[in-house]
């Protein structure tokens, strides 16, 4: 499935900078080789192996500055703009990856639960969820009601899935595993939640936690520059639901691992998970104040 995806997305694109007459395609889009038996993959028995066509001469870049988050708006609104009209339906990889009604779902399961015997001590941020459990979960009513379409999206948005050629323009997006369908809210949510952080989703340091603004424009204005064609008014409507979406379910997704007993993600030590939680939340907060600036910017881009 996960080849099948990659291979349906990149075989679009690269006929659509075909009509385009564009130069240098090979150094535009991700192409990986069959082998003998037509499959992109070869098993061992063991491993699992697959070839891809080297680009040369390239960089990428951990840096998220407005510079940088501006060019990566730019490129995955592009890539999505491309893949817009893709005439099959790509497979999800990642059952319930980004349903924010499954996760909360799954937070209920683990309070009931209660393995550890810490619900007790998290009952605020429990609250806190519920109270904004029928807003986050919106996305999904929207799509069973027919008026928010699935497209196909990044599912991975970071500046370092980009390749920039040695004169610091992008070429194309890179590291496509999780390519699938999903609502644009994913690739425009997920980038912004690491990268408009002021620190690291984990930091300690929970007073320096901040939703940075000049990250947010200079993304949503590179995204809109490429995306806005093919987006709906719903879709560009739910932009700053998206930038709070994405902090309110990893603070969930955290919280759950902490109620769980630290079963999923990797910790360092007791109160990880807790601390990731509590840094999340603080961004989603963060994200909540600047709601008004942030819809003024977008009609300001439109």
């Amino acid at each position: 499935m996960l080849q099948n995806n990659i291979v349906e997305v990149t075989s679009h694109i690269r006929k659509k900078l075909e009509q385009q007459n564009a130069t240098e395609i090979d150094r535009k889009v991700l192409q990986f080789l069959p082998i003998k038996s037509g499959k992109y993959y070869y098993f061992d028995g063991k491993s699992y192996w697959r070839v891809m066509r080297f680009i040369p001469e390239t960089d990428t870049f951990e840096t998220v500055n407005p510079k940088y988050a501006r060019f990566a708006g730019e490129a995955f609104g592009q890539f999505q703009a491309m893949l817009a009209d893709i005439p099959v339906e790509l497979e999800e990889t990642i059952p319930n990856f980004h349903n924010m009604e499954f996760r909360i779902e799954e937070l209920k399961e683990a309070i009931k639960n209660d393995n550890k015997g810490r619900v007790k001590e998290v009952q605020h941020y429990i609250d806190e969820i519920y109270k904004r459990a029928e807003e986050m979960c919106k996305a999904e009513r929207l799509h069973r009601e027919g008026k928010l379409p699935k497209r196909v999206c990044h599912c991975d948005t970071k500046v370092n899935n980009m390749l920039f050629d040695k004169g610091g323009k992008v070429l194309c997006v890179i590291d496509l595993d999780t390519v699938m369908p999903n609502f644009i809210f994913s690739d425009f949510g997920d980038f912004l939640r690491t990268g408009a952080n002021a620190v690291k989703e984990d930091s300690k340091d929970i007073d320096a936690v901040a939703f940075q603004m000049d990250i947010f424009k200079a993304f949503t204005e590179g995204y809109l520059s490429t995306a806005k064609a093919f987006l709906t008014p719903l879709e560009i409507e739910n932009l700053p639901y998206a930038a709070a979406l994405f902090p309110y379910m990893q603070c969930v997704r955290f919280l759950i691992d902490y109620i769980n007993g630290d079963t999923y993600y990797k910790i360092e030590y007791p109160n990880h998970n807790l601390v990731s939680t509590e840094n999340q939340f603080k961004l989603l907060q963060s994200v909540e104040g600047n709601m008004s600036e942030m819809k003024e910017f977008i009609a300001s881009c439109l």
